[in-house]
């Protein structure tokens, strides 16, 4: 009894100093310094065009009639204003592309440090487009800083997860998702008429950009590569061993050693995937599947949608055109204090409850606000009704489908998988992206309010098909996961056979010696 209770007293004891010292003081300035330069980028060129867009329009007609003599025609404003906003899609697919070849020879910290040049290169560039009076700057420069987005939704992602230790993995995911939120809320925030939004600073709301870019050049090369990627692909054992001390912030990391020797026993000879044989794969068939399912939803849920309509509902509610940018903001803070929440909750409550209920609650609420956007005539108080399904949709979005997606890709396939996975994905994410950018004016167009609806039962059946098919990963190897979805895919993945093989090895090594040897084992 005595042994039991010292044993239990040890096992508790190594849970508490576990705990503490799952977030080391590298790790977290890994993460918030690897968002800072990368996804914050995203979701801050996701939300800056909005507020200088009359006046980059302005631009583009002046510089036309400078050319040509002639004032340029609103359909052909249109089509440039179009491209200028959609060229960023078009440049995150090829940068999609680009992660798997970078990465091969980069890693996912160097990939990540060269991205900092597109990111530098396309601020310069649109901030140079008004003094040179080149529109084509502008609209290069949008193109260049989509290729800076698609490669960091691909490598950042990559770099989390293989630098953190399961415990706090998703945590430390959501840190994608939280500093996409904070980018828009900056966008909104810097676009303010007070700071950067009028027509003679408006270059500099993209020029900014070059300051995260810089922080993460200057401060990414004093940490670590990725554990992973120097045991599995450059078979630098000591150096995987210094870096998980670095991240970790304790001496033993035999433990996280072995997990990562365990996956490098099956991918022993393996070279990196092709997305072809990924995708021909039977034993990730699931996975794949359920990744670019949730990735689709992700892009597909309709909160695009929701900043189309923001400013006309927030007039029906009464509030002056002057104060409308302000109370956007309160849209902005929603994103990211539910990010936030997320981020503390994911590893108790799971990513499977976090992402069915949000896409189901996203669901419910673009039901309502259907309902109320008919009826908001009826009666003075609808419309607040109405801003208060958008701000629950925001934050329901936010709280799951914002940000576990990107860390479900990184969880459900091997290291020699990831980059093939993450450029399938990636590649549904962009051309998402696009579609919905190029279709919704149309859709919006042909049933008015009712087009919620089309979101409603995109985000049911996504919450569906996750209910059914989804199981939960939090604090799980990726061994124990391709076994939850073996019976699925009809193909048990080889690795399982592989751990039990090791495991019984070190079981047999361990009897082997006398029984006082094997009790302390």
């Amino acid at each position: 009894m005595k042994l039991r209770e010292n044993d239990s007293a040890d096992n508790k004891g190594s849970n508490l100093e576990k705990k503490k010292l799952d977030w080391s003081c590298s790790l977290i300035v890994a993460s918030l310094v690897g968002a800072f330069g990368s996804s914050f980028l995203y979701g801050y060129n996701l939300s800056v065009v909005n507020a200088p867009t009359p006046y980059i329009k302005a631009f583009y007609n002046e510089s036309w009639e400078r050319r040509h003599g002639h004032p340029i025609d609103s359909d052909t404003l249109t089509l440039l204003w179009s491209v200028t906003v959609s060229i960023f899609a078009i440049g995150g697919l090829v940068g999609t592309f680009l992660v798997k070849v970078i990465g091969k020879f980069l890693g996912r910290k160097n990939t990540l440090l060269v991205n900092n040049g597109f990111g530098i290169f396309a601020a310069l560039l649109m901030a140079c487009s008004l003094p040179a009076g080149a529109l084509e700057m502008l609209i290069v420069g949008r193109f260049i800083m989509g290729v800076d987005g698609g490669i960091a939704l691909s490598a950042l992602p990559m770099y989390l997860s293989e630098i953190s230790p399961k415990e706090v993995r998703g945590s430390l995911g959501q840190v994608t998702a939280i500093f996409i939120c904070i980018g828009v809320f900056a966008g909104q925030l810097l676009g303010l008429p007070e700071l950067l939004g009028k027509e003679s600073t408006w270059p500099y709301l993209f020029g900014v950009i070059v300051i995260p870019a810089l922080v993460q050049l200057v401060s990414l090369p004093f940490l670590p590569k990725s554990p992973h990627y120097l045991l599995l692909e450059k078979h630098d054992q000591e150096g995987a061993e210094k870096a998980f001390r670095t991240f970790l912030g304790k001496e033993d990391v035999s433990r996280e050693m072995e997990e990562v020797l365990a996956e490098s026993r099956v991918q022993r000879n393996i070279r990196l995937v092709s997305v072809l044989e990924l995708l021909r794969s039977p034993f990730v068939r699931w996975q794949l599947i359920t990744a670019v399912i949730s990735m689709a939803c992700y892009q597909l849920s309709g909160l695009n949608a929701i900043w189309f309509y923001t400013n006309s509902i927030f007039g029906k509610a009464g509030i002056t055109p002057e104060k409308i940018p302000y109370i956007t903001l309160s849209t902005g803070g929603i994103e990211t204090l539910a990010a936030v929440f997320s981020g503390l909750v994911i590893e108790r409550v799971g990513r499977r409850p976090l992402l069915i209920s949000g896409f189901g609650l996203m669901a419910l609420f673009f039901g309502i606000l259907t309902i109320t956007l008919m009826l908001q005539d009826h009666a003075p108080w609808i419309p607040y009704l109405s801003i208060l399904c958008i701000l629950a949709i925001i934050a329901a979005f936010c709280s799951g489908p914002g940000g576990i997606p990107f860390i479900l890709t990184s969880e459900f396939f091997q290291q020699a998988q990831r980059p093939a996975a993450f450029t399938v994905v990636g590649t549904v994410n962009w051309l998402s992206n696009f579609t919905i950018g190029l279709l919704f004016p149309f859709i919006q167009q042909s049933l008015d309010t009712y087009c919620f609806l089309v979101f409603a039962a995109i985000c049911f059946a996504g919450a569906l098909y996750l209910y059914f098919v989804l199981p939960e990963t939090k604090n799980r190897t990726h061994a124990e996961i391709s076994q939850a979805f073996a019976k699925r895919n009809k193909a048990y993945p080889p690795e399982g056979k592989t751990d039990s093989a090791v495991t019984d090895d070190k079981m047999n090594i361990q009897l082997e010696p006398d029984s006082s040897s094997a009790l302390e084992n």
